[in-house]
Formats: C-alpha cells, sequence, structure tokens
C-alpha cells in the first residue's frame, strides 16, 4: 500500500508513468470486479475504462484513506450503476451473426444454466439497498477486505459484517423465493 500511495501522489501530481504503472497494477482487479457485476465482458471492458477516465479526474480528491484499488472499486460500482440505470435502445441482431458456431466445450444447456444463476445472483444483488450492495460486491466479487469496505463507506468494520449479514439472508431468501 506504501508503494501504491507513492504512485498515486505522483500520478496526482502528473506523472503520466506512474498513473501507467498504477494503472497496470490495479486495471485486472477494477475489470474483474465489473465482470463479475455485469457478466459481459465487453460491457466489463467499457465500464473500466470509464472508471479510470473518472477515476483520473477525480485524483486529486483522492485522500488516500483506503487502498487505492478499493477507491477504484467504488468508482467501478457507481459507474456500473449509473450504466444500468441508463435507458438504452434496442438494436436488431444483424443477419449474418444469426447463425453461430457452436462452442466445442461446455454443452450449450450447462451454459445457459450457469449464465441463468450467474443472472439470477447479479439481479438478487442489484435489489439490495445500495449499502447492503455495495458491501456484498466489495466483499465477495471484489475480494476487498472488511476494513476497506468500512473506510470506503466511512463506517466501522462492525457495520459492513452486519451489512453482510443482512445482505446475505437477503440473497438467500430472495433466490429461495425465485425457484
Amino acid at each position: 500500500m506504501a508503494a501504491e500511495a507513492g504512485l498515486w501522489q505522483k500520478a496526482r501530481d502528473g506523472d503520466t508513468t506512474a498513473a501507467d504503472q498504477l494503472a497496470r497494477q490495479t486495471y485486472r482487479k477494477v475489470f474483474a470486479w465489473l465482470f463479475k457485476l455485469s457478466g459481459d465482458a465487453e460491457l466489463a471492458a467499457d465500464l473500466t475504462q470509464e472508471t479510470y477516465r473518472k477515476a483520473w479526474s477525480a485524483l486529486g480528491g483522492f485522500r488516500g484513506g483506503c487502498a487505492i484499488t478499493s477507491w477504484l472499486c467504488r468508482i467501478a460500482y457507481t459507474t456500473f450503476l449509473n450504466h444500468i440505470r441508463r435507458p438504452r435502445a434496442l438494436v436488431p441482431l444483424a443477419e449474418e451473426h444469426e447463425q453461430a458456431i457452436p462452442d466445442p466445450g461446455e454443452s450449450p444447456e450447462d451454459s445457459l444454466l450457469a449464465a441463468i444463476e450467474g443472472a439470477r445472483l447479479r439481479r438478487a444483488v442489484r435489489a439490495l439497498p445500495e449499502p447492503l450492495g455495495f458491501a456484498v460486491a466489495a466483499r465477495y466479487w471484489a475480494g476487498l477486505p472488511t476494513r476497506e469496505i468500512a473506510a470506503l463507506q466511512e463506517v466501522s468494520p462492525v457495520t459492513i459484517r452486519k451489512r453482510l449479514r443482512k445482505a446475505l439472508a437477503r440473497l438467500a431468501a430472495a433466490l429461495e423465493d425465485e425457484v
């Protein structure tokens, strides 16, 4: 974290090499979290780019109260929520893309079941109130430690643990009701 702190301070002061190194060190984690939230690699890549654009413009406001990766994950989560709340126009699928080549790996049925389960879980997490949804996504999808989540939310680690217990109970009930 000390090396990370030095990098963000240099990046904040305009050092593009430090900014590039910081992005390389944190990109995978931010992308992976957005992929888990969205279930779509292309969307996750787009949202990751948007996250870094927002982060670089707000870097001067980062106080260093938590790891920069945690701060980036919070920006990524907000970027994702803003994306799913935006109205979108539906675009019809082009004829040349209607026929897909089957994947020789996992069966279509297994892929479909895994996608359905992943979508059910993402929907259930998104349906949680924001503090609970963020706590679950940050802890289990981004792998952030409880103390980092607490610093981001400006609450105690005990509060985060309580939010996680409450969120997991709600998720279990929601997923049970959906079956």
